[in-house]
């Protein structure tokens, strides 16, 4: 009846088997959980609990219905229902962020909040109109009061600053959602093409791995990556590689009586077979794995906030005073608790403290211009004109306040460079979307600045730098050693027919090479390498491998000794036409030379070959093979004639006596374009490491070859034991002291397992021994690496060859496999680091002058020469259009001569300081000879002090025109950062460049010409039109100039825009704006606390501080600083900033150089 109802598979449901069953999920013989607890078993103990449960395996595969042999009957309705109670083979991505969730996080930027909050004061100002007309009595103080075009146009100013926030906002959520939807296109492009053979209906079937059901019968052979959990039915000589689940490196062996547990996401290594599906997607062993890195993540965040909620407690005891402050404190590190810690690139922490700084200086600038303007018209008002303050004046007097209030919210919006996020965001998605032609796949966008900074590459020999195609490179056939392949006619076809047979007959016939999927593409290898090396070679001697298989099928070879790692060899017998055999044997030359007694010379007939002879052949052809990298295999064969019939048994005997036919040595070639990029990655200034599993003599050629090591240098090249051992100490943990003595020299690190991989790179990113904290990229495929990958400051998978796991733990996938595209990951990096230090070189100076022509023009002559409007016509079309233009400026190779930049290298250099300021000095120069003597100059009315309604002055519609035109000019001299003289230089190649500055230009004149009132401009003439644009070209000129005085002379200049302190980079708790006021502002807030007090407590802190970073230990600082320490009444007063305190208790993270400190 069982037996009968496994082959019907149709007849599905016969009554008794239902009632008897039915405890179980819909009918089927197990249930989930079973076969989860079935499927984390291993060997012995899986396979007794086979047969306690089930009997044997195809007692299993009754229980899921189904039939060793024949398969599922591929019936919609079994599929589906077998989906519902087990689970679909596939692993449900994260849900991708919503639209407006993006929208939210955008809305995050400290730089936007302020400017939102500006805006809605000065909407809300704009539409309140005091009531009551202006009487006598309140005096009618014309100067600088509000003509009546900016009254109507006062709100344009408030909806103008939004507009420019939205914008903002859009671009960046809209990179942020495209980005992740071209990510997801490409998983499932990968995922679509992914088939696996299953048996239904007795049928092999080619199905997509998501359509697999538990219960299926898959077949399994060599180069598969298993695609769920099974139990193995059947097998031929099946031998796994779980190093992907185990780490372990060793094959492992199943068969259906010692281990039948075959896993998901491990490859099959040797061998073939049948399995039945018994777990799938979530539930299979990879699928869990997932399913952890998932849940990883959300606990991480739940420690960090635990963690956090302590530090807030440290805070606290630091903090004796307790004043409001204290209060305030608390509360901050609770609402900090709940942020969940997003980390923060390199370049992001740089920025936001670079904004954060121009901010509270615009802050400073905005308040002081406000003051000053109520006091000048309290002043005037109420003290020179000896008025007294009416009830029903109030009203008046307030809307000159809430005017002058716009006033300072202006300076302040011009201060602000909200360009900023905008500029960064565009510049990282204009080089993600590029990224993608250059095969970099980019998942995370910092990780394309941050490739930029790289000053290591930790990479993966096989498949990255190498072709993971092995192939013959060197032969010794008839008394010749050839160093490239030879011509067939240079053989005796003797020899080449021996050869040819050898080959094709003794290899598995499931190895083939195919012709290439596309045009110009390499042919395929499919089964084992090192046969596909030797049939390659066969190709390449212009012969073919086929017709001699069809000849002799597989079914004809008389006897097969299949290969295995003890004997090292592979030898078939067929039988000849004349009744007699003949044995052909391959395998490890060191092995095989031994058994062989003859060899054919360049005749192709037999001389001797005595054991000298071997010696002589391994010291002349196979140590220099070696020494190249080479992997030599020896081919030989022998004839027993008809009569003398061996015992086939006795293996050691058959094969022995042997002829060698020939040696070949065989190499996973170096890719042709890998040693040139290493060269620039050398150029660059980043080292480039090989991390391999492969053994040191191999791996040490294959690094001279592409140039890692270079003759002559001082290098190390260790092997994994030998790297532990000098790295741990004697209780086996793993020491920095000793692993910074290793890493600076160390170059290719052979036989190394993941754990080694992860070590290496961990103790690099986390030395503080060189000038500059390394930025280490690392690439890999396999998932063993996935650990590495997630440690790294950038993850490089590889798209083809890699798995899911490793592509699941990185940041950038290489979707051609290629070292080459890792180079163009550091130039695109670099541009970016570069274009956003154009865009701020250009910025700040806008800001600079805008913000001191607004701050001077208001306190003498009562009111902004620039107008709000126009201020914000600058503001955002310079900072908007300008970070458009600059941030995608094509990478050029000379990005690549110079050396990364490193953690800690300030944005804004020398050279940009003193550009900056250099252009500011002319722009300002020109503008206040303007503001004070151009009426005189262009012979028109004066534009100050104009009466009260006054149309707009040509006087002033002039100022604003030169500002203009000199941004304009300046926006070409900001397109070179370090000194360049020639700015031109490549400006067709950026289109998008050359739209904006004429764009802007064209729209310019359209304002000037017809803004009106709203703007308030009137149309100039063409003279003062030209006089406008040579001022503009003034600019050129002028940076010609700056660019000749040498930066070197000017000491003065002070870098700004540096990265986080050193302090800070652990405990990366500056997320928040408010964490940004520094020690010296919270001490002064102190009411109770005497200036001078509080600034001899600021020095001090900064030596303790500085003693942290240079000793790491508390006491160290104690002693040495006890001195400084005594002028303080109590060291308890010392409210240091939490995150030293933390640093000194955990001196490796205190991290970072003493040469630069970094305290406000």
């Amino acid at each position: 009846m069982m037996g009968d109802m496994a082959n019907s598979s149709i007849e599905f449901h016969p009554k008794p088997q239902q009632q008897r069953e039915a405890p179980h999920a819909g009918g089927f013989g197990c249930t989930l959980a079973e076969l989860r607890s079935l499927m984390e078993l291993r060997g012995a103990e899986a396979l007794q609990k086979v047969q306690e449960a089930y009997g044997d395996v195809s007692g299993l595969c009754r229980r899921l219905k189904t039939s060793p042999t024949e398969g599922l009957a591929d019936n919609a309705n079994d599929l589906e229902k077998r989906r519902q109670i087990y689970g679909q083979n596939f692993i449900p991505p994260k849900q991708p962020k919503t639209f407006l969730q993006l929208v939210w996080e955008a809305l995050q930027d400290v730089t936007l909040i302020i400017l939102e909050v500006a805006a809605i004061v000065s909407l809300g100002l704009s539409f309140y109109a005091p009531p009551g007309e202006e009487s006598e009595a309140c005096g009618n103080v014309s100067a600088g009061a509000e003509d009546e075009g900016e009254a109507e146009a006062g709100w344009i100013e408030g909806a103008a600053i939004l507009l420019s926030v939205i914008c903002v906002v859009l671009v960046t959520a809209f990179n942020d959602w495209s980005k992740e939807k071209q990510f997801r296109g490409l998983q499932s492009r990968i995922e679509q093409e992914q088939k696996f053979t299953v048996i239904r209906n007795g049928q092999l079937l080619q199905v997509p791995v998501a359509a697999l059901v538990v219960g299926d019968i898959a077949q399994v052979k060599y180069g598969d990556l298993l695609p769920a959990d099974g139990v193995l039915i059947q097998g031929n000589d099946l031998k796994i590689d779980e190093s992907s689940l185990t780490g372990e490196s060793d094959h492992v062996r199943k068969s259906a009586d010692k281990d039948p547990m075959l896993l998901s996401g491990t490859h099959v290594m040797e061998g073939s077979g049948r399995m039945v599906v018994t777990a799938v997607g979530v539930n299979s062993q990879t699928g869990i794995i997932f399913t952890l890195l998932g849940a990883g993540g959300e606990e991480e965040e739940k420690k960090d906030k635990k963690a956090k909620k302590q530090d807030g407690a440290v805070a606290m005891e630091m903090q004796p005073l307790k004043s409001a402050e204290g209060g305030e404190m608390e509360e901050r590190e609770k609402k900090k608790a709940n942020v969940p810690k997003k980390e923060k690139s390199v370049l992001q922490g740089k920025l936001t403290k670079l904004a954060v700084q121009i901010g509270k200086a615009g802050l400073v600038m905005s308040a002081i211009t406000v003051i000053i303007l109520v006091l000048y018209f309290v002043i005037e008002t109420f003290v020179i004109e000896g008025r007294v303050w009416l009830a029903e004046c109030t009203p008046v007097y307030v809307q000159y306040f809430v005017k002058f209030f716009i006033i300072g919210v202006t300076v302040l919006v011009v201060a602000v460079p909200e360009g900023l996020p905008l500029a960064v965001t565009i510049s990282l998605a204009y080089s993600v979307k590029k990224m993608m032609r250059d095969n970099n796949l980019v998942r995370h966008l910092d990780a394309c600045e941050t490739m930029g900074n790289a000053t290591a590459i930790c990479s993966d020999k096989t498949g990255t730098l190498t072709t993971n195609r092995m192939t013959v490179v060197q032969s010794y056939l008839g008394d010749t050693h050839y160093k490239e392949i030879p011509a067939p006619s240079a053989l005796t076809p003797k020899i080449l027919d021996l050869l040819v047979h050898a080959i094709s007959i003794n290899s598995a016939y499931t190895t083939k090479i195919l012709p290439p999927e596309k045009e110009g593409a390499l042919r395929r290898q499919v089964g084992n390498k090192t046969e596909c090396a030797l049939l390659g070679f066969v190709l390449d001697l212009k012969q073919d491998f086929q017709p001699v298989r069809e000849q002799i099928p597989e079914d004809k070879l008389y006897k097969v000794y299949t290969f295995n790692s003890v004997r090292k060899s592979m030898s078939t017998v067929i039988r000849m036409p004349d009744g007699g055999f003949r044995l052909f044997s391959k395998g490890a030359s060191e092995i095989l030379l031994k058994k062989c007694t003859n060899i054919l010379n360049s005749n192709g007939e037999l001389r001797n070959f005595r054991p000298r002879d071997r010696d002589d052949m391994v010291k002349k052809i196979i140590e220099p093979m070696a020494c190249d990298g080479l992997r030599t295999i020896c081919i030989a064969y022998r004839d027993f004639s008809a009569t003398q019939e061996p015992d086939w048994d006795n293996e050691n005997e058959v094969v022995g006596d042997l002829t060698c036919i020939a040696v070949v040595g065989i190499e996973d070639p170096v890719r042709p374009e890998v040693p040139e990029a290493i060269r620039k990655c050398q150029r660059a200034g980043i080292t480039v490491r090989m991390v391999t599993g492969d053994n040191i003599n191999t791996a040490r050629a294959i690094a001279a070859k592409c140039g890692i090591i270079q003759p002559g240098e001082d290098f190390l090249c260790l092997e994994g034991k030998e790297f532990n051992r000098r790295i741990r100490n004697e209780k086996g943990e793993i020491e920095q002291e000793r692993l910074d003595k290793v890493w600076p020299k160390l170059r290719v690190l052979a036989r190394s397992s993941p754990t080694d991989k992860h070590t290496l790179v961990k103790g690099i990113i986390d030395s503080t021994t060189g000038e500059q904290r390394q930025v280490v990229a690392v690439t890999g495929d396999g998932t063993n690496d996935g650990p590495a990958l997630k440690k790294a400051d950038v993850g490089f998978a590889m798209g083809i060859a890699g798995t899911d796991v490793a592509k699941e733990a990185s940041d950038i996938i290489l979707t051609d496999d290629n070292f080459t595209s890792i180079v163009k990951a550091v130039m695109w990096g670099r541009n970016v680091y570069d274009s956003i230090s154009k865009f701020l070189q250009f910025q700040l100076t806008v800001n600079v002058v805008a913000v001191i022509v607004a701050f001077t023009g208001a306190c003498i002559t009562q009111d902004s020469p620039l107008k709000a409007v126009q201020m914000l016509w600058v503001n955002l079309i310079m900072d908007t259009f300008a970070s458009l233009a600059l941030a995608t400026e094509p990478p050029t190779e000379s990005l690549l001569l110079r050396k990364p930049y490193g953690r800690d290298k300030p944005l804004i250099s020398r050279t940009m300081m003193k550009n900056i300021l250099g252009h500011a000095v002319y722009q300002l120069t020109i503008i206040f000879t303007l503001l004070f003597v151009g009426e005189l100059f262009f012979d028109i009315d004066s534009g100050r002090n104009a009466p009260l309604h006054s149309p707009p002055s040509e006087h002033y519609t002039i100022i604003f025109n030169t500002f203009v035109m000199m941004q304009l000019f300046n926006e070409i001299n900001a397109r070179k950062i370090h000194g360049e003289r020639n700015v031109f230089h490549g400006i067709f190649g950026n289109p998008i460049f050359c739209t904006i500055v004429l764009g802007t230009f064209a729209i310019q004149i359209v304002i000037v010409q017809f803004g009106g009132k709203p703007f308030s401009c009137s149309p100039l003439s063409t003279e003062q039109w030209l006089w406008c644009l040579f001022v503009g070209v003034g600019e050129l000129v002028w940076g010609q100039v700056i660019a000749t005085i040498p930066t070197s002379q000017l000491k003065c200049l002070k870098e700004a825009g540096h990265g986080p302190g050193k302090d800070e980079m652990t405990d990366e708790e500056l997320a928040e704006g408010e964490e940004e006021i520094d020690h010296a502002e919270r001490e002064l807030r102190r009411g109770q606390i005497l200036w001078f007090r509080g600034l001899n407590r600021i020095q001090t802190q900064m030596e303790v501080v500085s003693t942290f970073k240079r000793s790491g230990s508390f006491q160290g600082a104690m002693r040495r600083r006890s001195s400084v320490l005594s002028q303080l009444h109590d060291v308890t007063n010392l409210s240091t900033p939490t995150h030293v305190i933390l640093s000194a208790a955990n001196p490796t993270s205190a991290a970072g150089n003493p040469g630069s400190e970094s305290i406000p």
